[in-house]
Order: C-alpha cells, then structure tokens, then sequence
C-alpha cells in the first residue's frame, strides 16, 4: 500500500496569545492523523470550534485541512474533500499562498485513484506555487506527490526518481515522517519491479521507524506490502506473521478497508501455497466494490462537492459584488445631487453680481441725472440773481422773504441730496438690499423734484406778487 504525505509541517506561528491553544491542537492533530485518524479528526473539530469563536481565519483553515487528512486516513473520502474547500476558501480569504498550496496538494492525493487528469491539475497548481515561493518544504511534499501519481500511472522509474529528490529534501529538513513515508513508498516501487531483496530493505527499516513513531496506519500499509514481498518470494511464515500484524492495526485504526485488503493478501497467501480450500475461505470473506464504475462515481461525488463550493464561493462574491455596486450607485447619487446644488450655487451667484451691476448702472445713472438737476438749480440761482440785481428797487421790500426761502429751500434739497451719497456709500459697501435702496433714491430725487417745483412755484409767486 503507497502512502502519501498531507505535508506535516504546523501552521505559522503567530503572537496573540488566545490563538496558541488552536495551533497546538491542530498540531497535535496532524501528529495523530498516522497515529490515530479518529482522534486526529476529533481534535481538528475541537481547534475549528474554538478557531471560529475566535474568529481566527488561520487556524479555521488549518483545523479544515487536518481534519480532512484525518478524514482520507478514515476513509472518509467524500467529508475529507468537503474539509478540504473550506480550508481553501479560508487560506484565500487570508491570502496565504503556501496554505493554498497544501490544499492543491492534498486534494490532488484524493483525485489519485480515480482521475488522473484532475489529480495532475491539482499538483501542477502546488508546485507553480511552491516554485514562486522558493518553500523548499513545500516543493518537496509535492514532488513525493508526484511520485505517487507516477506510480498510479505504473511509471515505476519516474516514480522512484520523484521520490529520490523528496528523500534527500526531507532529510535536509529533518522530517521523520516524510522520510519514512519516502522509504515506504521506494519499497512498493521495488516490489513492483521485481527487486524483491530492495524492497525488503526499505520497507522494514520504514516499518521500524514507523513502529517507533507509534504511526500505526502507516505501519499496518507498510505491513500490507511487505507481506505480499514474502508471498511472491515463498516466505509464508514471515507472510503469515506479517498479515496478523496487520490486520491487528487495521483493528485498532478501525479501517474496514485495509483489513479488507489483508484478507485479500491472505486468499494470495493460501493460494501461493496451494491451499485452496484455504484460498477459498478468504475469498469467500472478502467483499469487494473496487470496479471502474464505483471509481466514477467517487471521482463524480468529489467533483460535485467541488463545484458546489465553487457555486457557494461565487454566489458569496456574487452579493459582495451587489453590495459593493448599491454603495456605489448611492455614491454616485449622492456625487450628483452635490455638484447640481454647486450649479444652483454658481448659478445663483452669477445672477447676483449681475443684478449688482445692473444696480451700479441704474446709480450711475442717477447719480447723473442729481448732477444734472444740481446744474439747473445753480443756473436758476444765477438767473435769480440777476433778476434781483436788475431789480434791486423793486425787491428790497420783499429781499429779505425772499433770503429766507432761499435758504430754506437749498436746506431742504440738500438734505435728500446728502441722503442720496450715503446711500451710495453704503450700497457700494453691500450694506444695503439692491432694491431698497433704489426705492429710496427715488424717493430722494423725487423730495428733491418737488422742492425745485416748490422753489419754482415760490418763484412764480414772487412775480406774481410783485
């Protein structure tokens, strides 16, 4: 049995203190996805609950990927890719490359068996990531991914030399579990090339790590293996032995499946020996569903998860995208009712300096006409004066009368003339309304009309009387 690696590395260490509680049990779960898959799925669901109380995006992914792994090692297929997009769809939300990366990969493992086109896809993604990140971890995981796809598609040596360059990086690394992994699969490799003494070698020293590590599912694979070596090279004993080991941890792990696949390697056993009666007991204990039709129909459940997350992260976008439209549109409103106010603003602002000026013109314009009318006063006064001087005789009696008027009546127009300036004065300082002050300049120059059709009067009178 071909093992493959869910990249064991812990999430990113991070400083808030209330989040150390969700590293260390997803942690800890990753640990016993070999060891324990149950307990690594029940630990991964207690890190998610707190994860998400916390609101703690990171570790939600993280605690959706393990517990995904520890779905695959249960045989859990269809909830293993249901984790596996959530953890997606929160590693891209934080916008961690590496974590989407693991997933690519860990989905790809799960496409292995049944699509190999979809499983190649989904490395290809992982390592263009792992490439652009330089991440030496994640290219190795990757690269042992690989390996086992090579292997599936019964390109023995391709799969060897991918499992080679993952070795030597896990080395580097100091990563126990993937060397062990690394050392497994180079003894099916070898048993499937016929080196059975290679094979051997590989497997019991990954099976004695395996064993020291307590990884029990791995080593109930490795014995899987191993025990189909000393079939094909007449070690029945050793065989015998080996499948009752494994069947034990099958057992223990409660993994239906691989002690399916020992029951089976037991009928190869008997057969190999030729004890058929015995063949014929096993067989009849087994019961497989390995056909190409249930293969389809896994790879179809799995994709119909697949775009069912894809259909649920679209329609989330979908109203983010609505959302991000409404406040635009009232922005744009909003945008427009300001700059049409600025317009009225404006508009009535160009109004007013044009109403001031026509203003200013009809001041002028009275101002002028004052200016005129003062003129034929003088003139009328200098007339007068005349007609005094020619009339001397006549006038003395009624001179002084006739100083008083004079006096009086150039009070009484200067008056409105001084209030006519004063308005002036005071529109020019914008002190006064526009029409207010025409109003009373009008009636300025009418006071000042009438006093002059007074003094005229007074005048005519004055002949009159004389």
């Amino acid at each position: 049995m071909l093992a493959f690696t869910g990249y064991a590395n812990g999430i990113n260490d991070i400083s808030k203190d209330d989040t150390s509680e969700v590293k260390a049990l997803n942690k800890e779960a990753l640990k016993n996805r070999l060891i324990d898959p149950a307990q690594a799925i029940t630990m991964a669901n207690k890190a998610l609950d707190m994860a998400q109380k916390l609101n703690y995006n990171k570790g939600i992914a993280e605690a959706y990927r393990v517990r995904g792994l520890g779905q695959y090692y249960s045989n859990m297929l269809i909830e293993s890719i249901n984790s596996y997009l959530n953890a997606l769809s929160y590693y891209q939300k934080c916008k961690d490359e590496r974590g989407v990366a693991k997933i690519y990969n860990n989905i790809g493992n799960l496409y292995r068996d049944n699509d190999y086109d979809r499983s190649r896809e989904f490395f290809d993604k992982a390592m263009e990531i792992a490439d652009r990140l330089k991440d030496p971890s994640l290219i190795a995981t990757v690269s042992f991914s690989y390996g086992n796809f090579y292997y599936r598609k019964n390109s023995f040596n391709k799969a060897l030399s991918y499992y080679d360059r993952s070795l030597k990086a896990f080395i580097v690394l100091k990563d126990s579990v993937d060397i062990i992994q690394c050392l497994q699969n180079k003894g099916v490799i070898y048993f499937n090339l016929r080196q059975m003494d290679l094979a051997e070698q590989f497997l019991l020293q990954a099976a004695k790590d395996a064993k020291e590590r307590d990884l029990n599912e791995t080593v109930a694979s490795i014995d899987l293996t191993l025990a189909l070596v000393y079939v094909n090279t007449n070690k029945f004993a050793e065989a015998e032995k080996i499948i009752a080991e494994g069947i034990a941890f099958s057992q223990i792990l409660k993994d239906d499946k691989l002690e399916h696949d020992f029951k089976y390697t037991n009928y190869q056993l008997e057969l190999k020996r030729k004890n058929f009666a015995g063949a014929v007991k096993y067989l009849s204990e087994v019961y497989t569903k390995d056909s190409l039709e249930k293969k389809t129909q896994l790879s179809a459940q799995i994709m119909l998860f697949e775009e069912k997350k894809k259909r649920e992260d679209q329609e989330k976008e979908n109203e983010l995208t609505e959302k991000e439209n409404q406040y635009e549109r009232v922005r744009f409103w909003g945008v427009t009712s300001v700059a049409g106010l600025l317009l009225v603003v404006v508009g009535l602002l160009v109004s007013n300096v044009k109403s001031k000026a026509k203003t200013n013109a009809q001041l002028t314009e009275l101002n002028a006409e004052v200016s005129r009318q003062k003129d034929n006063l003088d003139r009328v006064n200098h007339h007068l004066e005349e007609i005094i001087d020619e009339r001397t005789k006549d006038l003395q009696i009624k001179n002084r009368k006739l100083s008083d008027y004079s006096s009086y009546l150039s009070h009484q127009i200067r008056g409105p003339i001084a209030t006519l300036k004063g308005l002036m004065n005071l529109e020019k300082e914008g002190l006064v309304d526009n029409q207010e002050c025409i109003n009373m300049m009008g009636k300025c120059v009418s006071e000042i009309d009438e006093k002059i059709i007074e003094m005229s009067d007074m005048m005519h009178d004055t002949k009159v009387n004389r």
